[in-house]
């Protein structure tokens, strides 16, 4: 029985919310992020190695932890972005939105009719299996299906109220980083020009009524970004928490050793 996920229902009512990046192909790891109570887990197969088979029994492994799980798609294609709904996960967060056109096309291929044209079969893990009434089927999965748009360039920020307009967008996810090169300061995120522009991004997204997210690596930039009205925010990512716990026991260690 899948899990029914209450994440879209949170941002819809203001509730900050916290998750991570997976990119390791892992059920096993993603069932572990899950039982340590991140809110949600975004299955990366833009940078990640995993199929969608392997993305299933991800998508399972969360749920058996009650944890809501997000596909992010290499591309902005309607093939993509039904295979990996089918598995079952909670939403879809699609890279690279520049235009409103953009963020149309991806909220129709997470739709149902007569808000989108996904395609309908009831053979699959989020069809149930087996066929059943699909009015209501369909209109309970356009309604908890999270659409979640990545924005990440200088077009994408100049284009952002109109891309906060489309019917269907729940979370519109900051590429910082992307967002610092692109204003011609790599990695300085932290640039006063870099923080004025987010400043507003997240002002025009909270404004049109969505809930921005954004990359936190510690504490103190969970900190930062939630003041600055963040909700969806993504811790890291597996395998960076893995390294660093590792890295750790490893330098404790050496220390003990070398006493």
């Amino acid at each position: 029985m899948r899990f029914e996920s209450t994440l879209k229902k949170r941002l819809k009512e203001q509730e900050p919310v916290i998750g991570t990046w997976s990119v390791l192909p892992s059920a096993a790891v993603t069932n572990v992020l899950g039982s340590a109570g991140f809110d949600f887990v975004i299955l990366d197969l833009e940078h990640g190695p995993a199929s969608l088979e392997r993305v299933e029994d991800m998508v399972r492994a969360a749920d058996s932890e009650q944890c809501t799980t997000l596909v992010r798609v290499p591309v902005n294609e309607e093939s993509w972005i039904l295979r990996a709904l089918e598995t079952g996960a909670h939403g879809i967060v699609v890279p690279h939105i520049s235009t409103s056109a953009e963020a149309e096309q991806a909220v129709k291929a997470i739709k149902y009719a007569p808000q989108g044209n996904r395609g309908m079969s009831p053979y699959t893990r989020s069809g149930g299996y087996v066929p059943g009434d699909p009015k209501l089927w369909t209109t309970e999965a356009n309604a908890r299906t999270l659409c979640v748009l990545i924005v990440e360039g200088v077009e994408g920020l100049g284009n952002l109220a109109e891309i906060c307009e489309v019917p269907g967008v729940d979370v519109v996810y900051l590429g910082i980083y992307d967002i610092s090169q692109s204003l011609g300061y790599p990695g300085e995120i932290s640039h006063p020009e870099v923080v004025s522009q987010i400043e507003s991004c997240v002002e025009i997204i909270r404004e049109k009524g969505l809930a921005a997210g954004c990359l936190v690596q510690n504490e103190a930039s969970m900190r930062t970004y939630l003041k600055k009205g963040f909700q969806f925010l993504a811790y890291a990512a597996d395998c960076a928490l893995l390294h660093e716990v590792c890295r750790g026991v490893v330098s404790k260690f050496c220390s003990i050793r070398n006493e």
